[in-house]
């Protein structure tokens, strides 16, 4: 690995808590959205990192299946956002 595993887990810590900032200080349903948006990639850093520190294949396959969560929750999302002003 060219980026050792603990700047990779420093770098999704910092994302994790700028996230988490901006879901708790924000008021606004969209800037929340993108906050827990943050904290999931966050948790798919660490998840992809882990699984090339440890030469397996299934933190990678997590992050998958988060990117399809986090999709899911944009869509839901915006049809409230939606439904709420129109």
């Amino acid at each position: 690995m060219i980026v050792s595993y603990g700047h990779v887990i420093i770098l999704a810590i910092i994302l994790f808590l700028m996230g988490a900032v901006c879901s708790i200080v924000r008021k606004n349903l969209i800037m929340i959205l993108i906050g827990v948006q943050i904290m999931l990639n966050a948790a798919g850093i660490v998840l992809v990192g882990g699984s090339l520190y440890w030469n397996q294949l299934d933190g990678q396959v997590f992050v998958l299946f988060i990117m399809g969560v986090a999709a899911a929750q944009v869509a839901v999302g915006i049809a409230l956002i939606v439904h709420l002003k129109g």
